[in-house]
């Protein structure tokens, strides 16, 4: 029986995702302090009802891998693209050098996000494996883990394509699908917002230029919003304003979608007398609601 005063989210397989679980016979806080070093955020808030999102840069300050990050089972287990999976487990080991710490890839795991419902305390299927709030953005729900064979055990499922449909709405980039490896930059793609970069730990992979970037404000290009005049063409088609490039369309969904913008060029399409034009189709383009006003904890 249902009980609509606390009802169960709606389950949505994330067939693009892999799991990554790091160890050490030395305990959880040896990964943690390892992977602090290499990360955008600070491991050390990472706590059992409390899991981080990052990214690892290159040692120029760009965009590589983003992650989740999660404590479970006395490791910490990353939530990542799984066509890039293997990659990241590479690049992860070239840093080991020395430290007693495994990365193995998880086979046969699945991830669901879980949208709406009483949240966590209600995740269908939560006792089989481990699951978060996700700590992007509230409206995102939460994230459940599941080893093989099990499957959630209550709540209708949702489709992919709703899944998508909301995180295009609420304006939040998804991995390499929407930032340019070895080229894009955290805060063009609102990391700061999204709880993603954390500016008072220490050191780490590509930290000079994330801050940089920040203090001398050198963001000149950010990720927005758009809405299309009709069905957007595909990812990686570009924009224009008065014939010249604006900016490059990432993920869309019908009408909608996400483009990374120069904040010129889409100041002067505000103005309201030139048109942004993707393939001949007339954007109109917000920076999403969460980016208004940047937070940091």
């Amino acid at each position: 029986m249902t009980d609509t005063n606390n009802p169960s989210p709606q389950p949505i397989a994330l067939p693009g995702r892999a799991l990554l679980r790091l160890a050490s016979p030395d305990g959880v806080a040896a990964v943690k302090s390892f992977l602090n070093g290499l990360i955008s955020n600070d491991t050390g808030r990472i706590g059992a009802d409390r899991a981080l999102y990052a990214a690892l840069l290159s040692p120029q300050g760009k965009f590589l891998f983003d992650m989740f990050v999660a404590e479970w089972q006395d490791a910490l287990w990353l939530d990542v693209a799984a066509d890039r999976a293997e990659e990241l487990a590479r690049k992860l080991a070239l840093y080991r050098l020395r430290a007693k710490i495994s990365i193995d890839l998880q086979a046969g795991w699945q991830a669901f996000a879980l949208i709406g419902g009483a949240g966590l305390d209600s995740a269908p299927g939560l006792a089989a494996g481990f699951g978060f709030t996700d700590p992007r953005l509230a409206g995102l729900g939460a994230r459940l883990w599941l080893p093989p064979g099990a499957a959630p055990s209550q709540g209708e499922p949702g489709d992919f394509a709703a899944y998508e449909k909301l995180r295009i709405g609420l304006g939040v980039p998804d991995g390499a699908q929407d930032i340019e490896i070895d080229k894009g930059l955290l805060l063009e793609h609102h990391f700061e917002a999204l709880h993603g970069v954390d500016f008072r730990k220490g050191c780490y992979v590509g930290q000079e230029l994330t801050a940089r970037t920040k203090y001398r404000g050198l963001v000149k290009k950010q990720l927005f919003q758009v809405r299309g005049s009709a069905a957007l063409p595909a990812a990686g088609s570009q924009i224009t304003l008065d014939g010249q490039e604006a900016g490059w369309l990432r993920s869309s969904q019908g009408q909608d979608g996400l483009a990374l913008l120069r904040l010129e060029a889409a100041a002067k399409a505000a103005a309201g007398d030139r048109a942004l034009l993707c393939d001949g189709i007339a954007l109109e383009a917000r920076l999403p609601d969460y980016a208004a006003q940047p937070e940091s904890e």
